[in-house]
């Protein structure tokens, strides 16, 4: 009698944890998501894929190399650069005139690194202190 008691409170017990695991349901959020969002998001990527890119043009490797920084260095912090500085330097780029890309995708490049250096953020310049 005390071992069918048992193990009726052992079932109990079981079905009253199977029963309240159940029962709790996952709060699940969810929206739509319009195409421009979609698109945007797309386009940061792509942004992002284009200056990584442009650093292995060789005019721009060396003229990088000629300025003193080091392309690895660059290139991480081409990688690491936010969605706004993605946006700010793509921007630029499309103002330059025609036949000044170049000159002007590294002159960029250049500025954005020199401003991350003295903020302490990176050191690809050794002269920076």
């Amino acid at each position: 009698m005390l071992n069918v008691l048992r193990r009726n409170r052992f079932i109990a017990s079981l079905l009253m944890v199977s029963i309240f695991l159940i029962s709790v349901q996952p709060v699940v959020n969810a929206a739509i998501v319009s195409t421009s969002d979609l698109i945007a998001e797309q386009q940061l990527h792509v942004d992002h894929e284009y200056l990584v890119g442009s650093l292995e043009r060789e005019e721009i490797k060396v003229a990088l190399v000629s300025q003193g920084v080091d392309l690895e260095m660059a290139k991480l912090r081409v990688t690491s650069m936010t969605d706004a500085e993605v946006r700010t330097l793509n921007a630029r780029i499309e103002e330059l005139p025609a036949g000044s890309g170049v000159v002007g995708t590294i002159a960029f490049i250049l500025i954005v690194l020199l401003v991350t250096d003295l903020t302490g953020v990176t050191d690809v310049y050794p002269f920076i202190n």
